[in-house]
């Protein structure tokens, strides 16, 4: 079995980015909520205890036996996890006299036990906490300190189970990294075997053992994800993949051709499939952004199900779900049983009476682009930016018409095509742009317009979770305003969306 770090969350909004720096290291780790423990079998090497919103101080906060692996297995509590191994084995921990949230100094460095190795005095760390571990149980011992906070990391003694106070997932804490390089390879003794290569290898064997001689469809997007999925099963059954690449009239301008035109030279076997007319049949007249979404997904399994049908004996829906799709959501509460839905997985499983496979499901979204570099995927594909599942169809707010879309598309792709141009693509992680349903009063040579506005938004991220907006070149913003402008009839203002995620969202609707 592959070896494995186990994350136990107590639904810290850094859970996700502890389990992508320790892949980062080519290690597999999983992400379980803390009261739904798997079995921990010898391939598990070691555990990490997340941070979480809650005190300990609280009388329902999350809790957990922690004598079931303690002392048999490496653990490293984080904030909060720290502050649990303190609080149940005698410990304290208070209120904070001053809530410490941000950067730190370690003025204390105790770099002889392994988890310290390498971390430098000074060195620059991040902390997020309102309690504070007053007092240790007698057989913990204080590793490192910061000025204001005392145990800012333990040790028990006889055993490799460690508490730090600081988040060293986040890149604020400069050698978080080393960290936990030292708990995940020096003290649990993963091998870092994990490569992107070696999961390609891995999962196109297991496919080929799981599907055999069966057929599977799968419906492409043009993103990363369905991408990589598409071409690992390609390679585990070939022309058994059949895939369907459906025009909602709601894709970028262009796209469906390009899009479909790359795929062909990749050697998947794809029918396009123009639904233009039925995706704007079924939004006529709506408003209301869920409607919207609802109508888009159910004329989609409609065409997708038509299309499939005409395909015999398929046994297997094919899907590129990533992990963030799957992990169940963890409430401050305690975790819920509730799944995130997915534009391209609601309702199409149990209306085709399918299996589903999903060879990406373990995956964060770099580590597909990884896996996609590794099968040598165009690299077009590989650096899309992602692009909503309802495609422009969220982005005009208001009903949708096809005037509308033709409009949109121009906007997008003038702006899409100066990024690319003036090389600042690959620096924005999501761009797009907004059609408001908003005239304004212009000028244009001699007379006066009464035209729409459009919103461009440009945002960094790491995977949207959380989103900074960019700050573009003044001069391009210009260029841009002025060559939409000037060449998208209908158009006579031009605005730039300067809010952050939170507490606004990437998408207006």
């Amino acid at each position: 079995m592959q070896e494995q770090i186990l994350i136990l969350d107590f639904g810290s909004q850094y859970t996700q980015l502890i389990a992508r720096r320790v892949r980062e290291l080519d290690v597999y780790c999983e992400i379980h909520p803390f009261n739904h423990l798997p079995e921990i079998t010898d391939n598990i090497k070691g555990i990490i205890l997340s941070g979480s919103p809650c005190s300990v101080r609280e009388e329902d906060a999350p809790d957990l036996n922690l004598d079931q692996f303690r002392g048999k297995i490496p653990v490293l509590g984080v904030c909060y996890g720290a502050q649990l191994l303190a609080q149940k084995y005698g410990g304290n921990v208070l209120p904070s006299e001053i809530r410490e949230y941000g950067r730190a100094r370690l003025n204390r460095v105790d770099s002889h036990y392994d988890l310290l190795k390498e971390i430098s005095l000074d060195s620059q760390v991040w902390m997020s906490h309102a309690d504070t571990i007053s007092d240790l149980p007698e057989n913990f011992d204080i590793i490192a300190s910061t000025s204001s906070v005392k145990v800012t990391a333990f040790k028990v003694q006889e055993e490799e189970t460690y508490g730090i106070q600081f988040h060293p997932e986040v890149t604020h804490s400069e050698e978080g990294k080393n960290l936990l390089r030292n708990f995940v390879v020096h003290i649990c003794g993963c091998t870092q075997d994990w490569t992107s290569e070696i999961f390609a290898e891995a999962t196109i064997a297991e496919l080929k053992a799981q599907l055999g001689d069966d057929k599977v469809v799968l419906g492409l997007s043009g993103g990363v994800d369905s991408s990589v999925a598409a071409v690992l099963i390609n390679r585990a059954i070939g022309e058994n993949l059949h895939c369907i690449f459906v025009d909602n009239g709601l894709l970028r301008k262009n796209e469906f051709e390009q899009v479909l035109e790359s795929y062909q030279g990749m050697g998947l076997n794809v029918k396009g499939v123009n639904a233009k007319d039925q995706f704007y049949e079924a939004l006529k007249g709506i408003t209301d952004p869920e409607g919207k979404r609802k109508a888009i997904g159910r004329v989609f399994i409609e065409v997708f199900d038509q299309e499939a049908k005409k395909i015999q004996n398929v046994k297997w829906l094919g899907q590129g779900t990533i992990y963030p799709d799957i992990i169940e959501s963890v409430s401050v509460k305690g975790p819920s049983a509730t799944i995130k839905s997915h534009h391209n997985v609601g309702g199409l499983p149990e209306k085709m009476n399918l299996k589903v496979v999903e060879p990406l499901k373990s995956l964060f979204k770099d580590g597909v682009r990884n896996v996609g570099r590794s099968l040598e995927i165009d690299p077009k594909i590989l650096g899309r930016h992602p692009f909503p599942g309802p495609g422009l169809g969220i982005r005009i707010l208001g009903d949708i018409t096809a005037d509308k879309v033709e409009i949109l598309q121009e906007v997008d792709h003038i702006f899409i095509n100066g990024l690319k141009e003036k090389g600042l693509y690959d620096d924005v992680w999501q761009a797009g742009a907004m059609l408001l349903p908003v005239q304004s009063v212009g000028v244009m040579g001699d007379e006066r317009t009464y035209e729409r506005v459009v919103a461009l938004r440009a945002v960094a991220s790491v995977d949207g979770m959380t989103a900074d907006w960019c700050h573009l070149p003044y001069d391009f913003l210009q260029d841009v305003s002025n060559e939409i402008i000037n060449r998208v009839k209908g158009v006579n203002r031009v605005v730039y969306d300067i809010s952050s995620k939170p507490p606004a969202t990437i998408e207006w609707e």
